[in-house]
């Protein structure tokens, strides 16, 4: 089991698709949500927060998908990989990965073919959706970037809980399989990549 936290290279990824929005507002369907795609019963009409603030529950929000990939791998990796993979995660849902041709590739030792797979999750509903092309294209990239030193432990990990049943409700379709963090918020961030779109690989 890897033992890494999220760097600010991979927080930094997941800012640049998810968008920051510093007022609550209302999704689509009605959810209220603030920050980088947070959302909550601490999220009401009329609440305003900082950047830094929005930072800091992103951390949190995503803590579950650094536990999800920590316990995942089951090879040496490196930070950047590790962070892809939390990106990933994030985006898709831990039972997307745990299923993925990409997860038994890289637990095999081909990472080299492994990220080959991250461009195959960019679909919702069957569609091709270039928000997604975009963000899988992305975390290749940075899968694929050598790290400053060669594969290691970091020191310490994340320790969060998994999210609750309500937030990670998954559809068992093969391939197709949609876990979400907050499945109401599918509809709205779907075009753009933003976390839990359906996809296919």
């Amino acid at each position: 089991m890897a033992n890494f936290k999220y760097s600010s290279a991979g927080l930094a990824l997941t800012k640049q698709f998810e968008g920051c929005e510093l007022k609550a507002y209302q999704d689509q369907v009605g959810v209220w949500t603030i920050g980088y795609g947070h959302t909550g019963t601490d999220v009401k009409k009329g609440l305003t927060i900082t950047e830094e603030q929005a930072s800091t529950l992103l951390a949190a929000d995503v803590a579950w998908a650094v536990t999800c990939v920590n316990k995942s791998v089951k090879v040496a990796i490196n930070q950047n990989q590790f962070d892809a993979l939390v990106d990933f995660v994030f985006n898709l849902g831990c039972a997307n990965l745990g299923q993925s041709t990409l997860l038994r590739l890289l637990n095999s030792g081909d990472s080299i073919d492994a990220a080959k797979e991250f461009l195959r999750w960019n679909r919702a509903g069957g569609k091709v959706v270039a928000g997604l092309t975009r963000r899988r294209q992305a975390e290749m990239d940075l899968f694929n970037k050598p790290a400053a030193s060669a594969p290691v432990r970091a020191i310490g990990s994340v320790h969060a809980t998994a999210p609750k049943a309500s937030r990670r409700a998954a559809k068992s379709a093969g391939p197709v399989t949609k876990a979400a963090k907050n499945p109401l918020q599918t509809a709205k961030k779907a075009a753009s990549g933003k976390k839990r779109s359906n996809t296919s690989s």
